[in-house]
């Protein structure tokens, strides 16, 4: 059966451990947590993966439930890796997709909320206050198309269109297969995003073609298909018969949140948020960013 999910690391997972042509895949420990980075290099990869060409880093930390620290190896290991991934100059735009409504979809919202803008601060004043070298961002909360009526990728066209970033940022919620992946990983990746497809609502997608200039996503997973949760706890080998009719037939549209997921949620924009900043303003220590976003 194939598992929602809009993780790499889990599609990748799904293969086994076979080689896979046009997949190279490398796992290594960073001061308090797991990264894998998987990189689809050819059209054979993308097609045994289930996802475009492009870079994708899963970065895997304590969980979000349990730990409120921002100031350890997660946060380095996140910024430093986002930072790699974006041009070295330029303006950036973030954009926090979701429903701020919805609190297993208000991870975008929340971030972007966090998010130190400067493209309105002159280089005079910002060298004034002691801030500089500072790189030009912005920040936008677009809604969803239930909130706004207009696609996301129409509104992100029509602000990049005006500013020109040198690339975007979109940090949005994920589906997950794995329960252990629930509330406690981070995705980035170089191919965009396509909004709501882990929960079968997908929408136009976001990434260079649609946009014209890079674009890089960034999302944590608070939601996870019932039938993984079923399969869990019966197995796979005992979906069949009468069971596999009730999974198949009442549960495959139901996704499931952990009942700490505002929690959950809060921290991961907090940490998200901190990483960005810290990746596009490497002047500025983590504690002077937490002072200037409040």
């Amino acid at each position: 059966m194939d598992f929602r999910t809009d993780l790499a690391v889990e599609r990748r997972e799904i293969l086994g451990t076979q080689e896979i042509d046009g997949v190279v895949t490398k796992q290594y420990s960073a001061e308090n947590a797991t990264v894998t980075e998987i990189e689809v290099n050819s059209d054979a990869g993308a097609t045994a993966i289930g996802k475009p060409i492009g870079k994708y880093i899963t970065v895997e930390v304590p969980e979000f439930a349990h730990s409120a620290e921002l100031l350890d190896g997660r946060l380095a290991a996140i910024s430093e890796r986002l930072r790699a991934l974006l041009p070295q100059e330029g303006a950036i735009l973030v954009a926090g997709l979701g429903n701020d409504d919805i609190t297993p979809d208000a991870l975008g919202p929340k971030c972007s909320q966090k998010i130190f803008a400067t493209r309105h601060i002159s280089r005079e004043l910002a060298d004034s206050l002691g801030l500089y070298n500072l790189r030009a961002v912005c920040a936008l909360t677009p809604g969803v198309l239930g909130q706004t009526g207009i696609e996301t990728v129409e509104i992100l066209s029509g602000v990049v269109n005006q500013i020109k970033p040198a690339a975007v940022i979109t940090v949005d919620a994920l589906a997950a297969r794995g329960l252990s992946r629930l509330g406690r990983t981070i995705q980035m990746c170089d191919t965009g995003v396509a909004p709501g497809s882990g929960v079968g609502n997908t929408r136009a997608e976001i990434n260079q073609k649609t946009l014209g200039v890079p674009v890089i996503s960034v999302g944590v997973p608070t939601v996870v298909d019932a039938v993984t949760i079923a399969c869990d706890v019966f197995g796979e080998e005992e979906r069949s018969g009468e069971l596999r009719q009730v999974i198949d037939e009442k549960y495959t549209s139901m996704m499931v949140t952990p009942r700490e997921i505002d929690l959950v949620t809060d921290r991961a924009a907090k940490l998200v948020a901190l990483s960005i900043n810290c990746a596009l303003q490497p002047s500025l220590s983590p504690e002077d960013l937490m002072e200037l976003v409040q």
